[in-house]
């Protein structure tokens, strides 16, 4: 066992929306990602998803409205739930905490899915 610093995490790496795992909790990945600009529309059939916003605004749309999840507050995204996260333009640092199993779109791919995840 030992500490995890978050900002020294964060200065390994500089690709958007590029997800690296730091650590793991039961049948979960713990994960953080840097993010600017918009994403996909996907969904995961069979898995919540956890957003923690650690800096920066996310903004996360689905069929039906629009949420801000600010610096300090999180986001639960439930199964099933079609969702696309997307910044103002502003880089948005954020840890993620989903099963193991959970692909990065998805069912779906595209030029910006990543398959396989790294540990940093």
């Amino acid at each position: 066992m030992e500490t995890i610093n978050l900002s020294e995490k964060f200065s390994k790496f500089s690709e958007y929306w590029h997800p690296y795992i730091i650590g793991e909790l039961n049948e979960n990945y713990v994960k953080l990602a840097k993010v600017q600009g918009e994403f996909v529309w996907h969904k995961h059939e069979e898995e919540d998803e956890l957003f923690v916003v650690q800096q920066g605004t996310l903004i996360m749309d689905f069929r039906d409205k629009t949420i801000e999840v600010k610096a300090g507050e999180i986001l639960t995204v439930p199964k099933g739930i079609e969702h696309r996260p997307r910044t103002n333009g502003e880089e948005v640092f954020l840890m993620l905490i989903e099963p193991k199993e959970t692909k990065h779109t998805g069912e779906l791919i595209t030029e910006k899915t990543v398959t396989e995840l790294e540990w940093i």
